[in-house]
């Protein structure tokens, strides 16, 4: 029996054992985004040593869950990208997300915010019941980076980059601005009066936009 088998004819061990290993739901999650090049995965998850890293992809294809494809020229680079099979891995990791932010408070020492780590807390966040029909797209600057966020028909995507045509531009100003509007520590009227966030577009957006992205 190899090592990573349970021996249980059980759908969970069975996920556990394509899924289970340590770093290994962190690197779907950042394919969740669209497809990576080995350095973008690195750099996002930089403290899984390399090997590790070579290591979780390579099981992760022989699973069927990732594939490997080269870019059309004049790119010339390797991406990884969810199939998918491995795209139905979502409702899970946002399922696990969610059950995993009520612990959260502050960061803790060393603790780093990516990209695909906020993209994958407005996945957590969202509520689709207060998005049933709506239509809208949102830009989030986020200082170092800026994610979009489209619901259609209630329906969200989000991605890392700018948003095409965004009906709202929400720019953090303050460590905490977004946050603290997620959670409810602040209204949308108090942050945009003290500064921690500023908007392009109609203002009335965004109170629709913590209606529906709500910790």
């Amino acid at each position: 029996m190899a090592a990573r088998e349970y021996g249980q004819f059980c759908g969970l061990a069975r996920a556990m054992e394509m899924v289970g290993e340590r770093w290994t739901l962190l690197i779907v999650r950042d394919l969740l985004s669209g497809p990576l090049r080995y350095t973008d995965l690195h750099k996002g998850l930089r403290s899984i040593p390399t090997n590790i890293l070579s290591a979780r992809l390579r099981q992760l294809e022989e699973a069927g869950l990732v594939l490997r494809r080269a870019l059309p020229h004049p790119e010339r680079a390797v991406v990884y990208e969810l199939t998918d099979y491995g795209r139905e891995l979502e409702p899970a990791l946002i399922a696990l997300g969610r059950w995993g932010a009520k612990t959260m408070t502050e960061p803790r020492a060393g603790e780093v915010v990516t990209p695909e780590s906020v993209a994958m807390a407005f996945r957590t966040t969202y509520r689709p019941e207060a998005a049933r029909g709506m239509t809208v797209g949102y830009e989030v600057r986020m200082g170092d980076f800026t994610l979009r966020l489209q619901i259609t028909d209630g329906a969200l995507t989000v991605g890392i980059g700018p948003h095409p045509a965004p009906d709202l531009v929400v720019e953090r100003l303050n460590d905490r601005g977004i946050h603290a509007l997620m959670t409810g520590a602040t209204t949308p009227g108090q942050a945009l009066a003290d500064g921690s966030v500023r908007v392009q577009g109609d203002p009335a957006l965004l109170h629709r936009f913590v209606e529906t992205f709500r910790f």
